[in-house]
């Protein structure tokens, strides 16, 4: 039993009436704690709401944005009592990047699979200091967005929410990427969701913006995910080194220890861990690697969080409440990254990619001489 985000109750509850954030920022453990709170994603609630999961909601399946977010001791219990809710409606449940406690649980469980799909960095950012000497490519393109006259103020990040230029700003960075926006926990639009909990960073070149920063929460671990790092193509290099570097100093100031910049899929890192998932699942993220890289940089992400050197990577999973994962249940993984159906986002995606051919092939036409 439990209260259904959008309103449908299954039990009265007469106590005070405790949000999602109330509770995150008492048990958000998960990096993907705060992101709950973007657009799109459903809250459900413990009866006597002492614990929250934010998920959405697909044809097969529940699939929930990390872990269950409640006291460490209570996590066997909410998923029990989630995973019971979404059996009323024939809807099997996945935990999305879910990170090594709620794994740990899952393991010992007959009734849920378990799955490594990437890895994330982490830095303590007293460190960082320590890294941008030790790093010089790191203080090379730090110099390069500095000498280019780049610089970094800290926005209110209620003010955020309704700023145009920061809004152009995203919708040119989307428009440099090779796949259509992915929502769920990827391109969700954070600054519609912006909330005093975050900590939103622009970098300004003659005033103008070309790049921001948005770092939420992980409160239990006294840290912070860098949700969102976008940059417009006109940005010279170095601007989102210069927003991370902006970043880890604040972090520093305020006595944080944790920092992450979120997952990496199919992460090398992982590697160890990706070997012991089932062949049919490994089969899939090699061909992934192999042939997806013109829609989506796996190598290119991991090299730039790697040229950071963090001090570690953690193993993301994701977790199934069936004996072993299926088919069926990545699917919905899928679905809920692309937003609606995969096939749809795979067409759309290689629509995209004809188009930009055809348009690099007439270009290239009209710049040879006649």
């Amino acid at each position: 039993m439990g209260l259904i985000g959008g309103g449908i109750h299954n039990v009265v509850y007469n106590g005070p009436m405790v949000t999602a954030r109330d509770l995150i920022l008492q048990h958000g453990w998960n990096a993907t704690a705060y992101q709950i709170l973007n657009p799109g994603i459903d809250h459900w609630f413990t009866p006597r709401r002492t614990a929250v999961v934010g998920y959405v909601r697909r044809r097969h399946a529940w699939v929930a944005a990390g872990a269950p977010v409640c006291r460490p001791d209570a996590i066997a219990d909410v998923a029990a009592s989630f995973e019971r809710e979404a059996a009323r409606g024939s809807r099997r449940v996945c935990y999305v990047c879910a990170a090594e406690r709620l794994a740990e649980y899952a393991r010992a469980s007959p009734r849920h699979s378990v799955i490594a799909i990437g890895s994330q960095p982490v830095w303590n950012p007293a460190q960082w200091p320590a890294i941008v000497r030790t790093e010089s490519s790191l203080r090379a393109q730090l110099s390069r967005a500095a000498n280019k006259g780049v610089r970094i103020q800290v926005w209110n990040a209620r003010s955020s929410i309704g700023d145009d230029a920061l809004w152009t700003l995203r919708k040119k960075w989307l428009a440099t990427r090779p796949m259509p926006p992915m929502g769920f926990l990827v391109e969700s639009p954070v600054l519609s969701a912006a909330s005093t909990d975050r900590t939103v960073l622009v970098a300004l070149r003659a005033n103008l913006p070309v790049g921001y920063l948005v770092a939420s929460p992980v409160p239990v671990r006294n840290g912070c995910l860098i949700e969102q790092i976008v940059r417009c193509p006109e940005a010279p290099n170095g601007t989102a080194e210069l927003l991370i570097d902006a970043a880890m100093g604040i972090l520093a100031s305020q006595g944080r220890t944790y920092v992450t910049m979120g997952l990496v899929a199919l992460s090398t890192q992982a590697q160890q861990a990706i070997d012991g998932n089932p062949m049919w699942i490994r089969l899939l993220m090699a061909w992934a690697r192999a042939h997806g890289r013109r829609f989506y940089h796996f190598d290119g992400l991991e090299r730039f969080r790697a040229k950071m050197a963090p001090q570690h990577w953690e193993t993301i999973y994701a977790i199934a409440n069936e004996p072993h994962f299926s088919p069926a249940t990545l699917w919905s993984m899928a679905a809920a990254f692309s937003g609606h159906s995969p096939l749809s986002m795979l067409a759309r995606t290689l629509a995209a990619g004809v188009g930009r051919e055809v348009a690099w092939l007439l270009n290239r036409r009209d710049s040879i001489p006649a």
